[in-house]
């Protein structure tokens, strides 16, 4: 069974008790609203799932699966809200041709993911008629999505042997590990990251994939993550690196969210030691007004959903059917849209965040005519 929400045609306030629905949210920009979200559930599997459209003004909504257990159904909702608005900025600011959207499964994936269980999700896909394009997240991986593709054409990040990309957490890292240089060039003076304190936190697909570059490029890396056998895996792979518990109080020049969002609020903010934010983790900030709280204290946001855009590069380029020049020569591309966004902050006076959003605003400006 699935129950639709759409926008409704006029735009009231909400009596406070509907304050956490899905329509004029008061935690959520005025300008998010959804062109549709989906709650999915079958009885059979124990399958229960939000699929959020937040755009499709670009094009199809490409999102990933996120499979978390969620302490209730409004913690699911408000995290697929929020991480569907952020795959609409991304593709816009990206330059691909693409809406955004998201998708939640509730449960821990450890416990309760089967086949069965995947491939009625991917009916669910399959129900939108392409609309909606999934991909992987947290809790999923190409295998899982190998099982969703059963179900339907509109998936993307199989394993290669099932004609996909594979895994796009190298070049999700890739990206990051770009815009950190033209971050360090325009904060230090140089993207020489020699000798520079990073700490990672999560060392899952990503930060362990950032670790890498990160020590290739001879900074000094400290790592933590809830996960311990992947903290084993740091330890194994890289011996140099530093295991650590609190990254946000940890004496470090960079910090780099790589796991869960909403890491950064005013207790964090007052904590931080670094001088440049710049990580994978979707929805860094738990509110918007916590860029200036960082500011306040000389701390630069590289925008999450820029330099987290690599991996939807990757993925973009499978469903189009691009080959891996034109997709790393995108990747690359990262680099410069973050140089220009500090240009453009620094002409204007304005925050890194309000710079990236006005690209990525202008460009589905452009495209509604």
């Amino acid at each position: 069974m699935s129950v639709v929400a759409d926008r409704p045609a006029a735009v009231t306030t909400p009596p406070d008790h509907l304050q956490s629905g899905v329509f004029d949210r008061s935690d959520m920009p005025r300008d998010s609203a959804h062109e549709r979200v989906v709650f999915c559930q079958d009885r059979d599997t124990g399958l229960r799932a939000i699929i959020a459209v937040h755009s499709t003004t670009l094009g199809p909504a490409l999102g990933g699966t996120r499979f978390y257990p969620y302490a209730s159904e409004q913690d699911a909702l408000t995290d697929v809200l929020r991480l569907s608005r952020g795959m609409t900025y991304k593709a816009a600011v990206a330059g691909v041709d693409l809406g955004g959207g998201k998708a939640v499964i509730l449960g821990d994936p450890n416990a309760i993911k089967t086949p069965t269980l995947l491939n009625a999700y991917g009916r669910f896909v399959e129900s939108l008629g392409g609309t909606y394009v999934t991909a992987g997240d947290v809790g999923t991986n190409s295998n899982d999505l190998d099982i969703i593709a059963e179900e339907t054409a509109h998936v993307v990040g199989k394993n290669t042997t099932a004609g996909g990309t594979g895994d796009s957490g190298p070049q999700t890292a890739l990206g990051v590990f770009l815009s950190l240089r033209a971050a360090a060039e325009s904060v230090w003076g140089s993207d020489d990251l020699t000798g520079k304190r990073v700490g990672v936190e999560g060392a899952g697909k990503v930060g362990y994939n950032l670790v890498a570059l990160l020590r290739d490029a001879d900074a000094e890396v400290i790592v933590s993550d809830s996960y311990p056998p992947a903290l084993d895996r740091i330890a194994l792979d890289f011996p140099g690196v530093t295991i650590g518990s609190d990254i946000i109080g940890a004496d470090v020049d960079v910090y780099a969210p790589c796991a869960m969002g909403a890491t950064l609020d005013a207790s964090s903010v007052a904590r931080l030691t670094a001088s440049i934010v710049c990580g994978a983790a979707n929805n860094q900030l738990l509110t918007p007004d916590v860029e200036a709280m960082l500011a306040a204290r000389g701390i630069v946001w590289v925008p999450d959903y820029v330099a987290n855009a690599g991996g939807l590069i990757q993925v973009e380029g499978e469903l189009r059917g691009k080959d891996s020049a034109q997709v790393m020569a995108t990747i690359g591309k990262i680099r410069d849209t973050v140089s220009g966004i500090f240009a453009i902050a620094r002409a204007e006076g304005i925050l890194l965040g309000a710079a990236a959003d006005r690209l990525a605003e202008d460009r589905i400006a452009a495209a509604q005519g």
